[in-house]
């Protein structure tokens, strides 16, 4: 049974700085939660800054979706504000939200992204484009200009592929927007090599094409660097309130 789960953290903190400041060590934390260790299933896991009404970062949720219930005690104490209301960790069952999937329904939806993809050509790559990884088979790159990693969305949301099992609106008036790209560099290991994601987060509204791939998209995520922060897809009644966060 998954659970999505909000975890509210305290910025001020000079502990949850370090925590923010590495997607290796909050993946860390998660799997630490989870009850059955060593951790086998798969974790998805998104940041959400919540601003006050000066627009100043009040508070970061840490939004995850687990296969098994956590337990955040360990985390509140040493990352948010321990023993208050608002420092309370929010887990709600997941399941009620896949049986609202229904062929042709619409929602509201949030997505931060790995926009990448895999050319044969990297002599030719430009600054738009940065070098991730290489397996043999053609060298993949992430995607860091807007246009690029809105492109990147829009052909796999389109109305003939629709990958992830939905659209976002006709042709040529998408509703979807890029609301905020960000450049995460860490290591793995203190003296490892440096990690470098390029992300984007999406928001607007979807229309399920395929129920079953919708559903799997999910609880397994889209895209690349789902352990460091992406691919998490959270979705609520448009004009609604979220399901839970998100």
């Amino acid at each position: 049974m998954p659970y999505l789960s909000r975890i509210p953290l305290n910025p001020m903190r000079r502990r949850s700085q370090a925590l923010l400041s590495s997607p290796q060590l909050i993946h860390a934390e998660i799997l630490n939660a989870l009850p059955t260790q060593p951790v086998r299933e798969r974790t998805l896991w998104r940041r959400e800054v919540v601003q006050d009404a000066q627009g100043a970062q009040r508070r970061v949720n840490l939004i995850v979706l687990s296969q098994t219930q956590p337990s955040w005690a360990e985390v509140v104490v040493q990352y948010g504000w321990p023993g208050t209301e608002e420092g309370e960790a929010l887990v709600r069952d997941y399941d009620p939200v896949l049986s609202r999937v229904q062929l042709g329904r619409e929602f509201a939806f949030k997505v931060t992204a790995n926009p990448s993809s895999v050319t044969h050509k990297p002599e030719s790559l430009s600054s738009p484009q940065e070098v991730q990884l290489s397996k043999g088979r053609g060298v993949r790159v992430g995607h860091r200009s807007a246009p690029h990693q809105l492109d990147w969305f829009l052909q796999r949301a389109d109305t003939e592929s629709a990958a992830w099992g939905f659209t976002v609106g006709e042709r040529g008036m998408p509703s979807v927007l890029l609301v905020g790209r960000e450049r995460l560099r860490f290591r793995k290991r203190r003296e490892g090599p440096w990690v470098t994601l390029e992300t984007a987060t999406f928001e607007g509204l979807l229309h399920v094409t395929d129920v079953a791939r919708f559903r799997g998209v999910l609880l397994d995520g889209m895209g690349r660097g789902k352990a460091y922060g992406c691919g998490l897809l959270t979705v609520a009644k448009p004009g609604g309130g979220r399901v839970v966060a998100g």
